[in-house]
């Protein structure tokens, strides 16, 4: 029969069996994989392009949120949006407030389809009430690939 000495055993833990004990991280919902945003993406891309398709001729007017209807920047873009519409083109803008909403309501007045790109934020951007079409986006990116 064989004794073991309590002397012989350790006591103290080493970097390598802390480092093997070290908690192991709670999976991650399949749905926010890697794979899975490379398709949320792609369908992003799908939906911006498919929506957009048919529309023939169209601008994008685009520019600062902050602009209020009277300042000569808005009424400006509600004009130059109501001569493209009348001249047969689609106006495309972020669809938010500002010179976005300045150009969708120059669509409004010049008898043209009005789209409004939409972005997810947190503090949610409202649509302004001048879109006749709206596609949302969850990333600037593809956002900005469908304005222009």
């Amino acid at each position: 029969m064989t004794k073991t000495s309590t002397s012989l055993q350790r006591t103290k833990t080493t970097e390598d069996e802390k480092l093997l004990k070290s908690p192991i991280a709670e999976p991650i919902p399949f749905t926010q994989t890697d794979t899975w945003r490379v398709m949320r993406i792609m369908g992003e891309f799908v939906e911006g392009f498919e929506s957009l398709a048919e529309l023939g001729p169209a601008v994008t007017i685009f520019g600062s949120a902050r602009t209020k209807p009277g300042e000569a920047q808005y009424e400006t873009a509600v004009s130059v949006a109501q001569l493209l519409g009348e001249a047969g083109y689609t106006i495309i803008t972020g669809g938010g407030p500002g010179i976005m909403r300045a150009g969708n309501q120059g669509a409004k007045a010049g008898n043209t389809v009005s789209v409004g790109l939409n972005i997810e934020l947190p503090f949610e951007q409202n649509l302004n009430p001048y879109i006749d079409l709206s596609v949302d986006f969850r990333y600037f990116f593809a956002r900005k690939t469908m304005l222009v």
